[in-house]
Order: structure tokens, then C-alpha cells, then sequence
């Protein structure tokens, strides 16, 4: 599990590139590129890191899911996850 204030920090982020998103759009078709530095750091959504939506933990993160790659062998073990099961051959 990663820590809460990494969590925190990470939605904090979200909200602020959809906050900008139209700003940034518009300097970007203008070319104002002293306008876009102008903006918060944490506006850029390059600033943004695929989390696991149970843990918060960033890596082994499966895109489809939306999972970490633990979190996602918990559930498919489980049985939460639908059209996914152990193999055996």
C-alpha cells in the first residue's frame, strides 16, 4: 500500500491537469510556450502517474484493469474479475 499522502498528492494532480486542460490547450495552439511555463508544475499531465485504484502503488500497474499486478492476482484468484481464471495445462 502506498502512502496516503502520496495517494493525496497524485489526486491533487488529477484535479489540476483537468483544471488547466482548456488553458493549456489554448496557449499550445497559440505557441505561447512563455505562457505555458507560466503554469503550475503539477498542471502538466505528464506529471501523472498510472496508480493501482486499491493500493496507490505504482508499479506492475496493468493498464486495462487499472490494477497493480498484486492487486489484480488477489481479485482473479478471487474470482472478482470477470473472464479471468488460473491457467493449468
Amino acid at each position: 500500500m502506498a502512502k496516503k499522502s502520496v495517494i493525496a498528492r497524485q489526486k491533487k494532480r488529477e484535479q489540476m491537469v483537468a483544471q488547466y486542460a482548456e488553458r493549456r490547450a489554448e496557449l499550445r495552439a497559440k505557441g505561447d510556450y512563455e505562457g505555458l511555463q507560466m503554469l503550475p508544475r503539477d498542471a502538466s499531465p505528464s506529471r501523472l502517474r498510472n496508480r493501482c485504484q486499491l493500493t496507490g502503488r505504482s508499479r506492475g500497474y496493468i493498464r486495462v484493469y487499472g490494477l497493480s499486478r498484486i492487486a489484480f492476482r488477489d481479485m482473479a484468484r478471487a474470482g472478482k474479475i470477470p473472464g479471468i481464471r488460473k491457467s493449468s495445462w
